[in-house]
């Protein structure tokens, strides 16, 4: 019993915290939704302090769960990321009549990414998918009176069914082949049979769905649009960040055997991806569909660390989740606000953004120079040790391709920062309420974004996290 409280202590917490939320709103308390944001704030606090103590490695269920200092790593970024953004959607959180709903279906979603990563075993991967998927669509539609929000909710919902209908063919087929639901007994033999092939190719299929790697990506802008943008800011974070966990854990341990097979499909995807996003965001105006494939963009990077199958590409792949992590919520905290008090959500109307509040203008431009790796921000660092974990392979074209990708996303990031800073408008935005928690929030992002990349421990830890040190 106290070696299952120990291995699985974040998948307790959690689930103690969803059952408190779940009695609490039976109850009738708090009353209020600030009460109940400010609640959640220190419950979420709670379990992230607790997710860093007493950690042990070990497996449960014959093999099925497993865990180590590495995947505790990867759910307490997941669990960091959510707090972050339930401290910057403040605004819209507390006018929301159903915020109880909300929390109930987060913290579900989270749970089934927690099950997700440390799930060994296909079935179990594949129903910890889903318990992380469809809570995610519900939040899709949260704003109900918003014809786009449904549509949205029924674009996720379709795409999500068509990605799992394709994981789970390859799963059975795999089954088939092997008679086993073990990840790393299924493919301890290797390539060695083509209907395993054509499983794990579908199983793969599955997981291009969910990050939105070309040619998968369809659903990825309409969702991102009509999402509320918290949600959306979940979507591109949390979720994305769960998928290449669990991608590069897969692909390293219980797949190496078919690395000559996802190699160049993990290459040539993140090349397709990071250009396709990158060219769709220069003709984005709305500012929700260019994050969405600005982040398009940016798994694209984050694939090049993958392919390197590595310490060191491990090592990098978890530095720039932490640094995507706090540059993109920043950008979307500040669209957060913006919208929430003025309805605005296009490039064109933040012109002249940087006369009305400075700290919220500055705090998108730190943001988005991050996101597009100018240095010094800790987003140049990040992506440099991606393209050094890539160079580590000898592929050099996938590091001239994704160098010049960079250099594209240069002029979307720097065109709003242009709008901000550089034009004038007759029509400037109304006040923006900004609450004290989404103030400190974006604080607490941009502080990292200046000093994560310069501080050389915060590497070092990844690395030593990713070899288990």
């Amino acid at each position: 019993m106290n070696e299952l409280l120990a291995i699985m202590k974040q998948e307790l917490l959690l689930t103690g915290t969803l059952l408190l939320v779940l009695v609490l709103k039976l109850a009738g308390m708090p009353s209020s939704n600030n009460k109940w944001n400010g609640w959640m704030q220190f419950l979420l606090l709670a379990n992230l302090i607790g997710g860093w103590i007493g950690n042990v490695s070990g497996n449960l269920f014959g093999d099925m769960y497993v865990t180590d200092p590495s995947l505790v790593l990867q759910k307490n970024l997941l669990l960091l990321a959510t707090l972050v953004i339930v401290s910057l959607s403040t605004t819209w959180l507390e006018r929301h009549r159903h915020l109880p709903e909300f929390y109930l279906l987060l913290l579900s979603t989270l749970l089934g990414m927690f099950w997700m990563i440390s799930s060994r075993n296909l079935l179990m991967f594949y129903l910890s998918l889903e318990l992380a998927t469809i809570p995610l669509a519900a939040m899709v539609n949260f704003d109900l009176g918003k014809r786009i929000s449904s549509e949205a909710a029924m674009k996720m919902v379709l795409s999500s069914a068509l990605a799992s209908g394709l994981l789970l063919f390859g799963v059975s087929l795999i089954y088939g082949a092997t008679g086993t639901l073990s990840i790393s007994e299924a493919y301890q033999g290797g390539a060695s049979e083509p209907i395993l092939t054509m499983g794990f190719l579908f199983f793969l299929s599955g997981f291009f769905f969910k990050l939105s790697v070309v040619p998968f990506q369809f659903w990825t802008p309409d969702v991102y649009e009509g999402a509320p943008i918290p949600v959306t800011a979940y979507l591109s974070v949390v979720s994305k960040g769960a998928m290449v966990f669990v991608l590069g854990s897969q692909l390293n341990t219980a797949f190496q055997s078919f690395s000559p097979v996802w190699y160049e499909l993990i290459t040539w995807g993140a090349i397709l991806t990071m250009t396709v996003g990158n060219l769709m965001a220069i003709r984005q105006d709305q500012l929700k569909r260019f994050l969405a494939f600005s982040s398009m963009a940016q798994v694209g990077y984050l694939l090049i660390g993958v392919s390197a199958s590595s310490a060191a590409g491990d090592a990098s792949v978890l530095y720039f989740l932490l640094v995507y992590l706090f540059s993109n919520l920043a950008a979307f905290g500040v669209l957060g606000l913006v919208s929430g008090s003025t309805g605005c959500e296009r490039i064109s109307d933040l012109r002249g953004f940087s006369r009305k509040p400075p700290f919220l203008a500055w705090s998108l431009a730190i943001a988005l120079f991050s996101l597009a790796g100018i240095p010094p921000t800790a987003g140049f660092f990040g992506k440099f040790f991606l393209l050094t974990a890539g160079a580590a392979k000898g592929n050099y074209l996938i590091i001239t391709l994704a160098s010049l990708n960079m250099i594209v996303s240069l002029y979307y990031y720097l065109r709003v920062v242009r709008a901000m800073f550089m034009e004038r408008t007759d029509r400037p935005l109304g006040a923006i309420a900004s609450p004290g928690s989404s103030h400190l929030a974006l604080a607490i992002c941009l502080l990292m974004i200046l000093l994560a990349g310069v501080a050389s421990p915060v590497y070092n830890y990844f690395y030593h996290a990713a070899n288990g040190i």
